[in-house]
């Protein structure tokens, strides 16, 4: 780390020096004598070079603490830089705060229990479709009009769906603007996608029904790809899980000894823990695959890099190579096996939570995952029996 001293006592350079301080800041001494302050750091994959100013005017504890301030911007999805300039524009131009500066504030706010991934899909989506239409608006000007011909924009390019998502988070951020008092109302109130936008239509993951079921579990069977990738698609009919959190399992959530699968809440979609009870069948899966890939922490490991999951096309392209393209998909087997448990007349609130369906809120959330389970682990096994049932039943008829 530096020091004041050791700063004042640095002699010119031939070409400039740089001498590191902590967590990438860093000062750079001139040939001309100029020493300034500078940190690196990267935003999304790319890198960038900010500036504090120079010493001695920006002094080694004013430095660090303007690092400080720009590091927790970044830790909270911010870009220093970009706000930076969003700042002295608004300064210069005496305006009020724009759509972009308290959208940003609404993200590092709304971001606290929310996963990587949404936190990711969120801000790239603000960032690509929002800003460049109305970032830059003083929010309180911002009227339901704009957002109209924002929306309209998007959905010209065949994305419907995230020109309702804009719409949405846009209302979003326009009810923090309110209650932080930079906007007195929601011009989003006053429009409801219906009424701007084409009707979406809803396309049902593609499945089998009971009749193809015997056939797709035969062509599992003697699928002739990697015995993991089978393994794998065995375990999707038996659990029914989805495919993240399938491709993502890894060994230490496996209990053999209690029979479940206990997956953490931070793998599911509902942010709750989900507790998946192993059948017999099941459970012989998953020692095949222990022999396989027990070694590691994953027990899907990618080909390429072992430390990551296997893809999430892994199954699809599975799935093609059988002969079932466009007939079936990982999905599926969630559609199928809640089909035919009702059929089989086992209790609606049980399969929906199996599926990890069922309703959750701030009180029952801690509870909802372990609810019914010796019920549901009955169910699963005669699951398990029906799938080994319905394959040795093929067999014996051809």
């Amino acid at each position: 780390m530096l020091t004041d001293t050791a700063i004042r006592r640095l002699h010119l350079p031939l070409k400039p020096r740089k001498l590191s301080d902590q967590g990438g800041l860093h000062l750079v001494m001139m040939p001309t004598g100029s020493k300034l302050w500078r940190w690196k750091y990267r935003w999304q994959g790319s890198e960038r070079l900010m500036s504090f100013g120079a010493y001695p005017d920006v002094t080694l504890l004013l430095a660090r603490e303007r690092h400080a301030a720009a590091r927790r911007l970044l830790a909270s999805g911010v870009d220093p830089m970009a706000q930076r300039r969003t700042e002295r524009a608004q300064s210069a131009a005496g305006s009020p705060e724009s759509f972009e500066t308290i959208a940003r504030l609404w993200h590092a706010h709304w971001r606290a229990n929310k996963s990587s991934h949404h936190i990711a899909a969120t801000l790239s989506r603000l960032e690509t479709n929002v800003f460049p239409a109305i970032g830059s608006r003083p929010i309180s000007d911002v009227r339901a009009p704009e957002l109209v011909r924002m929306v309209r924009s998007i959905e010209s390019r065949g994305a419907g769906d995230i020109a309702k998502r804009a719409l949405q988070t846009c209302g979003q951020v326009m009810r923090y603007g309110i209650a932080h008092g930079y906007c007195e109302r929601n011009p989003v109130a006053d429009i409801k996608p219906g009424d701007v936008l084409r009707p979406t239509v809803t396309v049902n993951m593609a499945r089998v029904d009971a009749q193809g079921l015997p056939a797709l579990l035969r062509a599992i069977e003697v699928y002739r790809g990697k015995p993991v990738t089978r393994l794998a698609l065995r375990l999707m009919a038996l659990t029914f899980v989805r495919t993240g959190e399938l491709i993502g399992a890894r060994w230490a959530e496996i209990d053999f000894a209690g029979k479940r699968w206990n997956i953490p809440a931070s793998r599911m979609k509902m942010k709750t823990p989900h507790i998946v009870p192993l059948a017999t069948q099941t459970l012989e899966v998953l020692e095949l695959l222990r022999s396989l890939t027990g070694n590691g922490d994953l027990i899907f490991p990618g080909d390429v890099n072992t430390s990551k999951p296997m893809s999430n096309n892994t199954i699809l392209f599975a799935l093609k190579r059988m002969g079932y393209g466009g007939i079936m998909t990982g999905h599926g087997f969630r559609g199928l096996a809640s089909t035919l448990l009702h059929e089989q007349g086992w209790p609606h609130d049980h399969i929906e939570l199996q599926l990890a369906h069922a309703p959750r809120n701030a009180v029952s959330a801690a509870y909802n995952h372990a609810l019914y389970l010796v019920d549901r682990a009955r169910m699963m096994q005669a699951w398990g029996d029906y799938l080994e049932n319905t394959q040795r039943k093929l067999l014996t008829d051809c």
